[in-house]
């Protein structure tokens, strides 16, 4: 469905106005259908991201202020998300040998189990943009890389 229907909005001020408001509107809708996915393993797309981040530095650990670094939402409290993912048992965290004021971060067992369990049905959130062609997706990926630059 168009952007215009979607909003019930009929004129923009340009068309990179309509492109702003369509990709935050876009967003939206794929946020809440992830939160929905990621509902059924109680976990939020946030701890899910820190989770892959844990299990791709896996064994190794990593401090709180690096998986900041590193997650997709830059905004996201980091150390609430450790917090409550190390009350699940999804994590560990011990005090930094070399720098007591810092917190190592590893995945444990349980994360990783969950996260091979999540990887089962990963396919049903890349369906998520099954409408598009791969040749579409790869512009897409292009178009957004740019609007970065």
């Amino acid at each position: 469905m168009k952007i215009e229907e979607e909003i019930q909005q009929a004129k923009f001020r340009n068309e990179y106005q309509k492109s702003a408001i369509n990709l935050m509107y876009t967003y939206g809708w794929l946020h809440n259908r992830q939160k929905k996915f990621f509902s059924e393993y109680s976990i939020t797309p946030q701890q899910y991201n820190v989770l892959r981040i844990l299990r791709g530095q896996h064994p190794d650990a990593i401090s709180t202020s690096e998986i900041k670094s590193r997650m997709l939402d830059k905004n996201s409290d980091a150390s609430r998300i450790v917090d409550r993912l190390s009350t699940k048992g999804l994590i560990t965290k011990n005090a930094c040998a070399s720098d007591k004021r810092l917190v190592d971060v590893s995945i444990s067992n349980s994360g990783l189990a969950l996260l091979s369990e999540i990887d089962v049905r990963a396919l049903e959130l890349d369906n998520l943009f099954s409408s598009l062609e791969i040749e579409e997706a790869v512009e897409l990926n292009r178009i957004l890389d740019k609007l970065r630059d």
